[in-house]
Protein backbone atom coordinates (compact mmCIF):
# COMPACT_ATOMS: atom_id res chain seq x y z
CA UNK A 1 0.00 0.00 0.00
CA UNK A 2 2.92 2.55 1.12
CA UNK A 3 4.70 1.51 -2.14
CA UNK A 4 1.85 2.51 -4.31
CA UNK A 5 1.02 5.38 -2.83
CA UNK A 6 4.64 6.64 -2.94
CA UNK A 7 5.13 6.00 -6.79
CA UNK A 8 1.56 7.40 -7.41
CA UNK A 9 2.94 10.60 -5.64
CA UNK A 10 6.32 11.14 -6.71
CA UNK A 11 5.75 12.96 -10.15
CA UNK A 12 3.22 15.38 -8.28
CA UNK A 13 5.36 15.72 -5.50
CA UNK A 14 8.56 16.26 -8.21
CA UNK A 15 6.48 18.86 -9.85
CA UNK A 16 4.82 20.79 -7.20
CA UNK A 17 8.05 21.26 -4.97
CA UNK A 18 9.51 22.47 -8.59
CA UNK A 19 6.60 24.87 -8.71
CA UNK A 20 7.00 26.01 -5.17
CA UNK A 21 10.96 25.28 -4.72
CA UNK A 22 11.74 29.17 -6.53
CA UNK A 23 9.10 31.09 -4.82
CA UNK A 24 10.53 29.90 -1.17
CA UNK A 25 14.42 29.97 -1.67
CA UNK A 26 14.61 26.63 -1.29
CA UNK A 27 16.02 23.65 -3.85
CA UNK A 28 13.43 21.33 -5.08
CA UNK A 29 14.82 18.02 -3.75
CA UNK A 30 14.71 19.64 -0.22
CA UNK A 31 11.02 20.08 -0.26
CA UNK A 32 10.59 16.90 -1.54
CA UNK A 33 11.96 15.12 1.12
CA UNK A 34 10.91 17.20 4.04
CA UNK A 35 7.19 16.24 1.81
CA UNK A 36 7.98 12.28 2.20
CA UNK A 37 9.14 12.88 5.30
CA UNK A 38 6.03 14.11 7.04
CA UNK A 39 3.48 11.55 4.51
CA UNK A 40 6.07 9.10 6.27
CA UNK A 41 5.07 10.52 9.92
CA UNK A 42 0.99 11.20 8.79
CA UNK A 43 1.21 7.43 7.91
CA UNK A 44 2.46 6.11 11.06
CA UNK A 45 0.06 8.40 13.14
CA UNK A 46 -3.09 7.98 11.17
CA UNK A 47 -2.76 6.52 8.23
CA UNK A 48 -2.92 7.28 4.59
CA UNK A 49 -4.89 10.65 3.60
CA UNK A 50 -8.41 10.54 2.05
CA UNK A 51 -7.41 12.51 -0.56
CA UNK A 52 -3.40 11.81 -0.95
CA UNK A 53 -2.88 13.92 -4.04
CA UNK A 54 -4.58 17.46 -2.21
CA UNK A 55 -2.86 16.41 0.95
CA UNK A 56 0.52 16.55 -1.06
CA UNK A 57 -0.36 19.80 -2.84
CA UNK A 58 -1.28 21.26 0.54
CA UNK A 59 2.57 19.44 2.39
CA UNK A 60 4.35 20.99 -0.68
CA UNK A 61 2.80 24.49 -0.10
CA UNK A 62 3.12 24.33 3.63
CA UNK A 63 6.48 22.86 3.38
CA UNK A 64 7.64 26.31 0.98
CA UNK A 65 6.37 28.75 3.48
CA UNK A 66 8.10 27.13 6.81
CA UNK A 67 11.12 27.90 4.52
CA UNK A 68 10.49 31.29 3.65
CA UNK A 69 9.41 32.31 7.16
CA UNK A 70 13.19 30.02 8.20
CA UNK A 71 14.99 32.04 5.31
CA UNK A 72 13.51 35.41 6.55
CA UNK A 73 15.19 35.21 9.96
CA UNK A 74 18.09 33.25 9.21
CA UNK A 75 21.35 35.06 8.22
CA UNK A 76 24.38 33.61 6.75
CA UNK A 77 27.65 35.09 8.99
CA UNK A 78 29.74 37.83 6.84
CA UNK A 79 32.45 35.93 8.42
CA UNK A 80 33.32 32.92 10.41
CA UNK A 81 32.25 33.14 13.47
CA UNK A 82 35.83 34.31 16.13
CA UNK A 83 37.81 31.21 17.04
CA UNK A 84 36.03 29.49 14.86
CA UNK A 85 39.12 28.82 12.67
CA UNK A 86 41.78 28.27 15.44
CA UNK A 87 39.21 25.03 16.59
CA UNK A 88 39.10 24.22 12.75
CA UNK A 89 40.92 20.53 12.74
CA UNK A 90 42.74 21.29 9.76
CA UNK A 91 44.11 25.01 10.56
CA UNK A 92 45.11 23.24 14.04
CA UNK A 93 46.63 20.52 12.08
CA UNK A 94 48.93 23.25 9.83
CA UNK A 95 49.94 24.93 12.41
CA UNK A 96 51.33 22.06 14.13
CA UNK A 97 53.06 21.27 10.91
CA UNK A 98 54.23 25.30 10.87
CA UNK A 99 55.78 24.78 14.76
CA UNK A 100 57.50 21.65 14.40
CA UNK A 101 59.09 22.91 11.14
CA UNK A 102 60.38 26.02 12.66
CA UNK A 103 61.64 23.93 15.95
CA UNK A 104 63.38 21.71 13.74
CA UNK A 105 64.93 24.80 12.11
CA UNK A 106 65.77 26.43 15.35
CA UNK A 107 67.30 22.91 16.67
CA UNK A 108 69.48 22.63 13.47
CA UNK A 109 71.29 27.00 14.05
CA UNK A 110 74.70 27.13 14.94
CA UNK A 111 76.58 28.09 17.92
CA UNK A 112 74.42 29.96 20.68
CA UNK A 113 71.51 30.33 18.46
CA UNK A 114 69.27 27.72 19.47
CA UNK A 115 69.13 28.19 22.90
CA UNK A 116 68.52 31.87 22.29
CA UNK A 117 66.00 31.30 20.11
CA UNK A 118 64.05 28.83 22.36
CA UNK A 119 64.56 31.27 25.17
CA UNK A 120 62.55 34.24 22.39
CA UNK A 121 60.21 31.46 21.84
CA UNK A 122 59.42 30.57 25.41
CA UNK A 123 55.72 30.21 26.97
CA UNK A 124 57.26 32.08 29.72
CA UNK A 125 57.44 35.42 27.39
CA UNK A 126 61.37 35.61 29.40
CA UNK A 127 62.55 39.66 29.17
CA UNK A 128 65.63 40.41 27.62
CA UNK A 129 67.58 40.41 30.92
CA UNK A 130 66.14 37.45 31.93
CA UNK A 131 67.22 35.37 28.90
CA UNK A 132 70.11 37.50 28.98
CA UNK A 133 71.13 36.13 32.72
CA UNK A 134 69.75 32.26 31.47
CA UNK A 135 72.23 32.54 28.91
CA UNK A 136 75.12 34.01 30.36
CA UNK A 137 75.72 36.91 28.03
CA UNK A 138 75.31 40.44 28.79
CA UNK A 139 72.21 42.44 27.85
CA UNK A 140 73.65 44.49 25.15
CA UNK A 141 74.69 41.92 23.05
CA UNK A 142 71.72 39.94 22.89
CA UNK A 143 69.79 42.60 20.15
CA UNK A 144 72.70 42.19 17.69
CA UNK A 145 73.14 38.11 18.64
CA UNK A 146 69.15 37.56 17.74
CA UNK A 147 69.40 39.61 14.61
CA UNK A 148 72.37 37.01 13.19
CA UNK A 149 70.77 34.36 14.90
CA UNK A 150 67.44 35.80 12.45
CA UNK A 151 69.25 35.56 9.83
CA UNK A 152 70.23 32.36 10.01
CA UNK A 153 67.05 30.68 10.31
CA UNK A 154 65.83 32.73 7.55
CA UNK A 155 68.73 30.76 5.53
CA UNK A 156 67.68 27.26 6.61
CA UNK A 157 63.82 27.94 6.43
CA UNK A 158 64.23 29.88 2.73
CA UNK A 159 64.14 26.45 0.81
CA UNK A 160 61.06 24.94 2.81
CA UNK A 161 58.90 28.18 2.35
CA UNK A 162 60.22 28.39 -1.29
CA UNK A 163 59.28 24.50 -1.50
CA UNK A 164 55.44 25.04 -0.20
Amino acid sequence: MTHDLVTSLSPLLTAEAAAEAHASGAEPGDLEQAVWLRLLERLEADGPPSDPHRWLRRAVRTEARRTRRTTRHERPYATEPAGAAEHDPEQLALAAARHRALRDAVRRLPGRCPRLMEALLSQRDLTYREIAGELGISQGSLGPERSRCLGCLRRLLAPEVAAR
